[in-house]
């Protein structure tokens, strides 16, 4: 259909529809997350302590870096 033609009912719909589907979009990203993430940590316990340390630490650094840039950019 062409933009020019649409009515709002229809519009509307679709963002009805939209509306519906986004949760269920949300829940299946987040499974794969999920699933990757705990995948990766069970292969990265197996590799022993000191990779599990290094991993945490890399992982701590990120999240303050982030954060920091969070609030720099926020102010």
């Amino acid at each position: 259909m062409d933009e020019a033609f649409r009515s709002p009912a229809v519009t509307l719909a679709e963002d009805a529809l939209l509306g519906l589907l986004l949760p269920f979009w949300q829940l299946v990203i987040a499974a794969v997350v999920l699933v990757v993430v705990v995948l990766s940590v069970g292969r990265l316990a197996r590799r022993g302590r000191s990779r599990m340390t290094t991993a945490l630490l890399v992982t701590a650094a990120a999240i303050v870096g982030l954060a920091v840039v969070g609030v720099l950019l926020q102010g």
